[in-house]
């Protein structure tokens, strides 16, 4: 099979977390990229080759780009993606799709008036586990859902940001940033159609002027629910509980506790904590070369609750706690880190399947995600109207 070949437009955090993907999976090859920064452009063209641009205007228009891959802050990605669908050019933008619902609206309206794939993600609703998990509900021995429960601790909010990271109106904040993949995961169990978000938020340090953490309670058409709860604080960290393997498949150091606290203290002002995060960028330092995964990337313990058995998938596959024995369905490991997203993106493209992360199904999730929001500000139950179920 011919590669595909994809511009990516964005050299920041989100490409440098699928750059092992496109390493490592000889489905796809980037032909081009487009950042504003030279170091960035030239690291790409040491690494992958192809042409890099200082536009994305120019990337959309360069014609050895066969689809496009949008990595850049929340902000960007509405113009972005209709101007790549507008040279008709499939799209995979990275989540949240928008920050708002009539963007995200927008969004899907244009892909579908193109004719063309328009796949969100990644989030960690493609991870294997969770896609076994979602396979395994209504099977014999397993039964109907009723309730999910989902739950993941981490240092999210003390990790190197950008002033805009720390505003919830430019999309900063664990809501915008995490709910996401906690929403999506829900959302694949569940079938995808949610009926009503009830929610809380907080912004327990002053320091970090967003949203730390948040509990929800979401109801499904079919009368299933569940329990969602983040918090990006840094003190207790979920991964305890998942063999101390972290969210992206890499062992955890358990006597690590308190370092990203710790890392920021050094920092004494937003400029300087800013121009930090600068120096973790694509092409600011030379990279590993990205080896096989060992483990599958993970969003914290999640619990399906169905008439005979409880699913909880980990980084290895599925848990199956049934009425009478407990037992182990493994989740193969690919070659590849996230190759999911690259199975979907092609299937989408060259054999005209229709996405589970579809535009559709990602207006969705941004209607919960924004609901998280409404309700704690609202202090009322928020009512869905965009839901979609499962392709």
């Amino acid at each position: 099979m011919t590669p595909l070949r994809l511009g990516v437009i964005g050299l920041g955090r989100a490409f440098m977390l699928m750059r092992a993907t496109f390493l490592l999976d000889g489905r796809v090859r980037l032909t081009a990229a487009a950042d504003p920064r030279p170091a960035a452009r030239e690291a790409f063209l040491a690494e992958f080759g192809g042409r890099a641009h200082d536009t994305a205007e120019a990337l959309v228009d360069d014609p050895d780009v066969e689809a496009v891959y949008i990595a850049t802050p929340h902000q960007f990605h509405e113009a972005q993606v209709l101007a790549a669908l507008a040279a008709g050019k499939p799209v995979l933008v990275e989540k949240p799709m928008a920050l708002d619902l009539a963007a995200a609206r927008r969004m899907a309206e244009a892909a579908e008036r193109a004719g063309l794939p328009l796949i969100v993600g990644h989030s960690h609703s493609f991870d294997a586990p969770y896609l076994l998990a979602r396979s395994l509900i209504g099977t014999p021995g397993v039964g109907r859902l009723h309730a999910i429960t989902a739950l993941n601790f981490t240092d999210y909010l003390y990790r190197p940001r950008r002033p805009e990271e720390l505003d919830t109106a430019q999309g900063g904040g664990v809501v915008f940033g995490q709910a996401p993949h906690q929403v999506e995961v829900v959302r694949l169990l569940g079938g995808g159609r949610v009926r009503s978000v009830r929610a809380m938020t907080a912004r327990p340090d002053p320091k970090r002027p967003t949203e730390g953490l948040y509990a929800a309670f979401l109801t499904f058409e079919d009368g299933a629910f569940a329990t969602l709860t983040y918090s990006g604080m840094g003190h207790f960290d979920t991964d305890a509980w998942m063999g101390w393997g972290g969210e992206l498949g890499q062992a955890k150091d358990p006597e690590a506790h308190g370092a990203a606290r710790a890392a920021l203290a050094r920092f004494a002002t937003p400029e300087a904590e800013a121009a930090f995060k600068e120096t973790r960028t694509y092409g600011a330092a030379p990279l590993p070369a990205p080896e096989p995964p060992s483990r599958h990337n993970h969003f914290g313990p999640v619990i399906a609750s169905c008439d005979h058995a409880d699913l909880l998938p980990d980084p290895l596959g599925v848990a199956v706690h049934g009425d009478l024995e407990r037992r182990h369905i493994a989740a193969p490991l690919r070659p590849a880190p996230r190759a999911e997203v690259i199975d979907e993106l092609l299937a989408a493209i060259r054999d005209g399947r229709p996405p589970l992360h579809s535009a559709r199904w990602s207006v969705a999730t941004m209607e919960v995600v924004l609901g998280i929001l409404a309700s704690a500000a609202e202090g009322r139950e928020i009512r869905m109207a965009d839901q979609v179920g499962l392709p």
